[in-house]
């Protein structure tokens, strides 16, 4: 039966009382107590509470080397330390960095070094005079003892080793120019581990080709196919000899665009071979419909047709309009809208934010006749 008119009084005032109740009090209790009393009154103005700047994510590093790695001169490779040389942090195969540029311009760039050396980063970056500007900046106005500002690394190519993940046995890595850069660390360790693997590495001639020096070391494991001496490669050429079924087989693939499709319909049917790839450019366009876009601040109207992105109609009315993956993951050119129904096609941002306006201009669509921005 319980009373609930009697209960227990707990004075948290005092020390409780010794344990087998042979002080009133128990002795390290008080002890304890007076040393608070007095100790932290005292500590407290010796050692004041800071505020802590948010980490934005922001680290500068030194870039301590500068290499021209293709014949033609058109790809340099950068490497980058700390200025005091600490640790960086850890990086996997596949990942890559943003490189924020003295210009406000952000790219982003595989990093192709060694992922066991962790006290620098390595990118390799390829001139292209007609892009959006990023690449003709490294090379015109980087140079070793420069600081440069960085983001990352970052991982959207990761990669799944036999054994570890994946039910392949062999591996088979094709690449395509600039497109090196990320499958150069995926080498470094499947042959450190010893698996079974062989590559494809295609370029329109030797000169155009970077780091073909450095891929000399691997011998007739890489196999390189120029398009002025071996033509424009088939299926066949870069899958390699297609195994039986029961032969698992992983392909890692980064290259232009066209020869990445190519590679998705040749496969479709092969459940036994898994592909993995990364592109460097924009993807194309599926069920795309044509639609009106409007600038909200000065009223601008630009037809964006079915086979282009709302980004490439932006840069057209403004070239200095942010961004850099162009594939909806880095989120570099994101943007309200003012008005109309979005085909949201990313996979970076939130319902609220989605609920708030934004969106992704380099891949998202619009699902009304017109989308007005804030620009």
């Amino acid at each position: 039966m319980t009373n609930d008119s009697v209960r227990h009084q707990i004075d948290l005032s005092t020390e409780p009382p010794h344990l087998y109740g042979k002080y009133r009090r128990d002795p390290l209790m008080r002890f304890l107590t007076g040393v608070g009393k007095y100790w932290f009154p005292i500590w407290r103005p010796l050692s004041p509470l800071h505020s802590r700047a948010a980490d934005d994510g922001v680290l500068t590093l030194d870039i301590v080397n500068r290499e021209v790695v293709a014949v033609d001169e058109n790809v340099i490779a950068l490497t980058f330390a700390a200025p005091d040389g600490s640790v960086l942090p850890e990086w996997h195969p596949g990942a890559h960095l943003d490189l924020l540029l003295p210009s406000g311009r952000m790219r982003e760039y595989s990093l192709c070094g060694d992922p066991g050396d962790r006290r620098t980063y390595r990118i390799a970056v390829r001139r292209i005079p007609d892009g959006g500007g990023g690449s003709i900046e490294v090379h015109d106005t980087l140079r070793v003892g420069d600081s440069v500002q960085i983001k990352g690394p970052r991982n959207a190519f990761p990669m799944v080793l036999p054994g570890f993940g994946s039910p392949s046995n062999k591996l088979r890595f094709v690449a395509a120019g600039i497109g090196i850069t990320p499958i150069l660390p995926m080498l470094a360790m499947v042959d450190r581990y010893g698996m079974d693997w062989t590559m494809v590495y295609c370029g329109r001639s030797a000169d155009s080709i970077p780091f073909i020096e450095e891929l000399a070391r691997y011998g007739d494991k890489v196999t390189v196919r120029t398009d002025d001496v071996d033509g424009l490669p088939t299926m066949a050429d870069l899958v390699g000899p297609t195994p039986d079924q029961d032969a698992a087989l992983a392909v890692y693939c980064c290259g232009p665009v066209p020869m990445l499709e190519a590679l998705r319909v040749h496969l479709a049917e092969r459940d036994d071979i898994e592909l993995h790839f990364e592109r460097f450019s924009p993807p194309p366009i599926l069920d795309g419909t044509e639609f009106t876009l409007k600038i909200a601040s000065t009223g601008r109207e630009e037809t964006v047709a079915a086979d282009e992105s709302v980004l490439t109609v932006l840069r057209r009315v403004n070239p200095a309009v942010p961004y850099s993956c162009q594939q909806g993951f880095c989120g570099t050119c994101r943007m309200r809208t003012v008005d109309g129904d979005v085909d949201h096609r990313d996979a970076l941002l939130t319902q609220p934010e989605r609920d708030e306006g934004w969106f992704l201009p380099c891949i998202s669509r619009c699902d009304s006749e017109s989308l007005t921005v804030d620009m």
